[in-house]
């Protein structure tokens, strides 16, 4: 068995601590860096401490040097954090498994063109129940394809900086595509006043922030005299984390190339 010697990225926040809690205790994984950003109060101490486990890795944020012997980073940070972790990845020939959302167009092909030297993992969500939903969406949109409305809910904890989620974009994604339609025209967010009537071809998201929800989605086909709804919903973050220790062990033989949990999972 190969021992991949991983890197958690943003390891004091609310994602960092259930994914050290996966590496730590994953057979195949060791811990080999604990990073957090400059003045966070948790910097020099034991990683352990953040999951009441003793682990003998301390938080750092020198990134390029915690980097050292790595093989992969787990990051699930912002955007400008995951793109100057990529510049040193991509000097340092460090895998990277990403679930950070919020990223531009430009940012996107700024991870596509890293991809080209060192292999990365990138999806707007790592739960493997979700990337099954993206493949159920896939197939109901291609049979309710004409004479049905669609509407993307979203609802996730108070503390999300990003609307709508990159789960809720991605499944208009995947939706738009199955339809042949370019998401960017067709996406409607949010609606306020005199609106008209609805664009039989447009695709709407409503997006909810409130309390601790971990996250829930809802992809709504509206006909007339029917309604299909698919629905995911999390009740912890530990989801996530199994699905990145999945594409962790998906990426311990690969060179390069730009993947997501499509691939990781064998839904292609």
């Amino acid at each position: 068995m190969t021992i991949q010697k991983i890197a958690v990225a943003g390891s004091a926040g609310r994602m960092g601590r259930t994914l050290l809690e996966v590496v730590t205790q994953a057979p195949d994984m060791q811990l080999s860096a604990a990073l957090e950003r400059q003045g966070s109060p948790y910097l020099d101490k034991d990683a352990g401490e953040l999951i009441a486990v003793s682990c003998g890795i301390n938080v750092a944020s020198d990134f390029a040097a915690a980097l050292a012997g790595c093989d992969q980073i787990i990051d699930f940070t912002r955007p400008e954090a995951t793109l100057a972790h990529l510049a040193v990845c991509r000097e340092r020939g460090v895998k990277m498994v990403i679930g950070t959302t919020g990223f531009s167009a430009e940012e996107k092909d700024m991870l596509k063109a890293a991809s080209q030297e060192i292999a990365i993992v990138f999806a707007p969500n790592m739960s493997v129940g979700v990337n099954v939903t993206f493949k159920l969406l896939e197939i109901a949109a291609k049979v309710l394809n004409d004479g049905y409305d669609i509407e993307i809910i979203e609802a996730h904890h108070r503390h999300k900086i990003d609307a709508p989620s990159g789960t809720a974009l991605r499944m208009g994604e995947v939706i738009a595509d199955a339809l042949h339609r370019d998401l960017e025209k067709v996406a409607i967010y949010g609606r306020e006043g005199v609106t008209g009537e609805r664009q039989s071809d447009t695709i709407g998201f409503s997006t909810i922030r409130a309390g601790d929800i971990v996250g829930e989605h809802t992809a709504m086909f509206a006909g007339t005299g029917e309604r299909v709804e698919i629905t995911h919903k999390a009740s912890s973050r530990m989801t996530f984390a199994m699905g990145a220790a999945r594409a962790v062990r998906f990426l311990a033989d690969k060179q390069n190339g730009l993947y997501d949990m499509q691939d990781v999972l064998g839904l292609r």
